[in-house]
């Protein structure tokens, strides 16, 4: 979640002024009750999450760039919130930009015409990182580069052999069901070093696939590769004590290795994939 502010004449460098009326405007029904209780601001949450400072859109486009920081201190003064904030070093975001991601974002339309404050439920840092605005850490094992996102690609992160042959296949067709086609390292050799390729590969697709049967450590190092870059990770498995206790507590897919567990598979992928290709084809 993040807490959107958008000023009229933009935001001064450390403390300003918002109106009480215009608090959690366009925010759903689920957030103003947690956040505006008994229409009573819950100080202490808003400053726990991060906040998008804005301005609105000017007829000539010479409104400051949206800066990204968090709220410190809320404080009710006659009718208006008195906010004090530091901003991140997140470089500043030019309102063109911010049209460009308001679906990924939930903003709407109007609300670059309106000085309102509102709550967003939506991961703000994971769709700036996707869209190259925030810079990770770089690795010195391999390089991340700066291809873009394949909203289409599908990898599959599994263990190599033959017995894996026909759950790879199983996937294929799964991607082809939701329009997205699916590739596993093997299938290119562009790098000397086949780390390389496999990185690459994570870091263009959209979804990335870890099948832990067996829990090979391999896959294991892929999958945490593609959660540390924010992708969309599907796990399966035909045991269920085969998925780290670390990330136990998210939903994974279970199969059985024969034609009726596969078909399964592919229909319960297909399933998952058709769902996420409209998240991530926003973004």
């Amino acid at each position: 979640m993040f807490n959107l502010l958008m000023a009229g004449g933009g935001w001064e460098e450390s403390s300003d002024r918002i109106n009480r009326s215009r608090v959690l405007e366009h925010t759903e029904r689920h957030l103003v009750e947690t956040f505006l209780p008994n229409n009573v601001l819950d100080a202490d949450a808003v400053t726990d999450i991060p906040t998008l400072f804005a301005s609105e859109t000017r007829y000539d486009n010479s409104q400051d760039s949206a800066r990204v920081g968090r709220i410190t201190r809320v404080r009710l003064v006659g009718s208006d919130y008195q906010l004090d904030y530091a901003y991140d070093d997140v470089p500043p975001i030019p309102n063109s930009i911010l049209k460009s991601l308001q679906g990924s974002l939930g903003i709407e339309d109007w609300e670059f015409n309106r000085t309102h404050w509102a709550i967003k439920d939506v991961d703000l840092f994971k769709v700036l990182f996707k869209s190259g605005l925030v810079k990770g850490p770089q690795p010195k094992v391999f390089s991340l580069g700066a291809q873009p996102i394949d909203a289409n690609l599908v990898s599959v992160m599994m263990p190599f052999g033959a017995g894996f042959t026909a759950v790879y296949s199983a996937l294929q067709a799964a991607a082809s069901t939701a329009d997205m086609t699916c590739q596993r390292a093997d299938d290119i050799w562009v790098h000397d070093h086949i780390i390389q390729d496999v990185v690459t590969l994570i870091a263009r697709s959209s979804v990335v696939i870890c099948d832990l049967t067996g829990r090979n450590p391999n896959v294991f190092y892929e999958m945490g590769i593609a959660h540390t870059l924010g992708r969309e990770v599907i796990m399966i498995t035909q045991a269920a004590g085969d998925v780290p206790f670390d990330v136990a507590h998210i939903r994974h897919v279970r199969y059985l290795a024969n034609n009726e567990g596969l078909a399964q598979l592919s229909q319960d992928v297909g399933q998952r994939l058709a769902t996420l290709r409209g998240a991530v084809g926003r973004i």
